[in-house]
């Protein structure tokens, strides 16, 4: 995204609701960089590309069948 990065929206979201926010994060680097960067929290999922449509939809109802930890 040319304005900010990923991690920077998530923080911007969460800011703003006030219910729990699930994201998956795709990129062609490493999961490694988010977990240094702290934005692997419970409700967070990382997808490295390339991947193919069937890999997308697989992660994606995976993210949405999992039971989510609620914002205090």
């Amino acid at each position: 995204m040319p304005l900010m990065g990923g991690p920077e929206l998530v923080s911007r979201l969460e800011a703003m609701r006030s219910r729990d926010l699930c994201v998956l994060f795709i990129s062609g680097y490493t999961d490694r960089a988010l977990i240094h960067q702290g934005h692997r929290g419970e409700n967070t999922a990382f997808l490295q590309k390339p991947f193919t449509p069937d890999v997308l939809v697989k992660k994606v109802r995976e993210i949405l069948d999992q039971p989510r930890q609620q914002a205090a």
